[in-house]
């Protein structure tokens, strides 16, 4: 504990146990050696009796004398460190160079670690797992603070929302910055942050968790740290996919290329599929894999051909499958591609084009002349096979999710009043959770108009925005929501966004 005080010629704990041992009037043989080594100020002699008189330990008072000089000597050393003297590297050498004698000494290591160079911080995180965790767990908080942030943020529309920046903005995060700068090369704590993220995901179902892990690869990519790259087994995989995203839509030449990474999983290697079921359980994959299937759908309907004929559609749900199923197979440890099930395809995908159909139908019949218009009305129930999978499996919900923000784009309201009722009965109520609100919100305030009919407006706050309230689902985010979508819509009346309460009584 004492260790390198000698060298500085400062008497320790063996030094006072000597002198107590020899002694013959220990309480004279203590004052004296606190004389010897206490502060030397003339003045705080006659001032610490004062102390004794209120109780104050010695102990006390020089910890805190202590602690002052070591905040005062950091500030001192961040103003070297950022000044412009030349000769401040030889100041801050000089100054660790008075300091290593003390190294082993707890109330010094502190001070010492923090002065360090990130290089030589690695060497010891490296070895000690709890201390690296103790400096990127306050990171990883902050990281979903911002997510959460931005997904919560009223500075919302069709033209910026969540999934808004691009990958590459994304990475210049501070966060992503700073954990790249304090893994560097070093495989050991990238596999630590790995590890960290892994953890957490388990423990809270997070996926803000799985955006980090793919941001964090690929922002070693960017740096080109192949030391790292070229031991992770998802790299490849994830740089495809991260171009993907980029562009918001999967290919066919990259389709075959992600295929080509999952069918060459090697038997004995399965626990990469761990690692490839976060990747793509990412918010900003799965927008991208569900954006590319609806599209995809419209191209099979423009051909007349199945959903199950299409081997591009098959890799997107198989994929949009392993995304999915990403918890419970690291909460599980079996590493083992999830099967889709085969009525999604036969049954779902066929039911959710029927309605596509339906809608273009009376579209088509909306535009002819009035002599060739028949009395076709605009259907309101959907197929039961549609509502039973969107009830049933998280794949099919996924995509009848992404199809209701399709045609709210769109400005669809016909098709938009058929189905907001029955999205509140959705599997695990994923049509409550944040992402969806966020973006079905940014859609819905280009129906401004629309809003004007009670008939549109009962659709979407009776029929779905209010019903969560009874069923105790994120009430207080719904209420923000629906104030949000009021006040979009209809601003220019009220003047200021308009309190959540209004719309619950309360």
């Amino acid at each position: 504990m004492f260790a390198g005080l000698p060298e500085l010629g400062i008497s320790n704990g063996e030094d006072l146990k000597e002198t107590l041992t020899n002694c013959t009037e220990p309480l004279k043989a203590i004052d004296q050696f606190q004389t010897e080594n206490g502060i030397l100020l003339p003045t705080l002699q006659s001032a610490l009796p004062f102390l004794d008189l209120h109780g104050t330990p010695r102990l006390e008072f020089h910890q805190s004398v202590f602690d002052e000089l070591r905040d005062k000597l950091m500030e001192r050393v961040a103003t070297i460190a950022e000044g412009k003297d030349e000769e401040r590297y030889g100041k801050l050498e000089e100054l660790l160079e008075k300091s290593f004698p003390l190294v082993k000494m707890p109330s010094i290591q502190s001070f010492l670690f923090i002065v360090c160079a990130v290089e030589v911080k690695r060497q010891i995180w490296q070895d000690n797992q709890a201390l690296f965790g103790d400096e990127v767990s306050p990171l990883l908080k902050q990281y979903i603070v911002e997510k959460e942030a931005a997904l919560f943020s009223s500075d919302l529309s069709i033209l910026h929302n969540f999934f808004s920046p691009s990958p590459k903005a994304r990475r210049q995060g501070e966060v992503v910055l700073k954990l790249t700068q304090m893994i560097g090369k070093n495989v050991k704590l990238y596999d630590m942050v790995l590890q960290f993220l892994r953890t957490l995901f388990l423990r809270t179902r997070n996926v803000h968790y799985c955006t980090l892990r793919a941001e964090l690869l690929m922002s070693l990519h960017d740096l080109d740290i192949s030391e790292i790259c070229s031991v992770d087994p998802c790299h490849k995989f994830t740089w495809c996919l991260d171009a993907c995203i980029r562009e918001k839509f999967v290919d066919a030449k990259r389709a075959r290329e992600l295929q080509g990474f999952l069918d060459g999983v090697k038997k004995g290697q399965e626990q990469v599929l761990g690692d490839l079921s976060m990747i793509l359980c990412d918010p900003f994959a799965c927008n991208t894999l569900v954006l590319s299937t609806v599209r995809n759908l419209q191209e099979l309907l423009s051909q007349d051909a199945l959903p199950r004929d299409s081997p591009d559609l098959m890799l997107l749900l198989r994929m949009l499958s392993l995304g999915q199923g990403a918890w419970d197979m690291i909460d599980s440890q079996v590493f083992k591609e999830p099967r889709l099930e085969l009525e999604v395809v036969t049954r779902f995908l066929p039911a959710m084009l029927s309605v596509v159909v339906d809608d273009y139908t009376f579209t088509v019949e909306q535009k002819l002349p009035s002599e060739e218009k028949t009395s076709l009305t605009y259907p309101t129930a959907l197929p039961d096979a549609f509502n039973k999978y969107l009830q049933e499996n998280r794949v099919a919900c996924e995509i009848g999710l992404y199809y209701t923000l399709h045609i709210a784009k769109q400005r669809n309201k016909n098709a938009l009043q058929r189905l907001l009722p029955a999205l509140v009965e959705t599997h695990n109520e994923m049509a409550f959770g944040d992402i969806f609100l966020h973006l079905l919100t940014g859609h819905l305030t280009l129906l401004s108009d629309e809003f004007g009919t009670e008939e549109f407006c009962s659709a979407v706050f009776d029929g779905f925005l209010l019903a969560s309230f009874s069923r105790s689902v994120l009430s207080w985010d719904v209420q923000e929501i629906t104030a949000n979508i009021a006040f979009e819509t209809d601003g220019n009346l009220t003047g200021s966004p308009p309190s959540p309460s209004c719309f619950t009584g309360n």
